[in-house]
């Protein structure tokens, strides 16, 4: 059974800095694109950042691009997002995905998701 738990989430003041991490299980993420995504009230779910299968490639939304980073380690199973420079608008619901691809930026293309870890942003 496939399992994404993200962790890191939290509150923050803007201008911080937070590092989510997700932990698969049931599958060996070194075979799939990993992607974050998120997800505000009453927005629709959103891509954040995607990194293929070694890590080689990455691709970011432009609204986090330069603040953003994200990274795999594929011997713990794990994909990090690294934020910094934190604002309000950054508030949200953050998911981790896997996708059986190289790399996709494309929501429908991710076959396992996580639960979502909630970061909170304060001005």
């Amino acid at each position: 059974q496939v399992e994404l738990v993200e962790s890191g989430g939290g509150l923050v003041q803007a201008g911080g800095s937070l590092r989510l991490s997700c932990a698969a299980s049931g599958l060996t993420v070194s075979m799939y694109a990993m992607g974050w995504f998120r997800q505000s009230p009453g927005k629709e779910r959103e891509f954040v950042a995607a990194i293929s299968w070694a890590g080689s490639n990455t691709y970011y939304a432009n609204s986090v691009k330069g603040r953003f980073t994200i990274s795999r380690d594929n011997v713990q199973n794990t994909v990090y997002l690294q934020m910094n420079s934190l604002s309000p608008e950054d508030t949200a619901v953050y998911y981790c995905a896997a996708a059986k691809d190289y790399l996709t930026l494309t929501l429908a293309a991710y076959d396992y998701w996580g639960q979502g870890t909630q970061v909170t942003v304060s001005s």
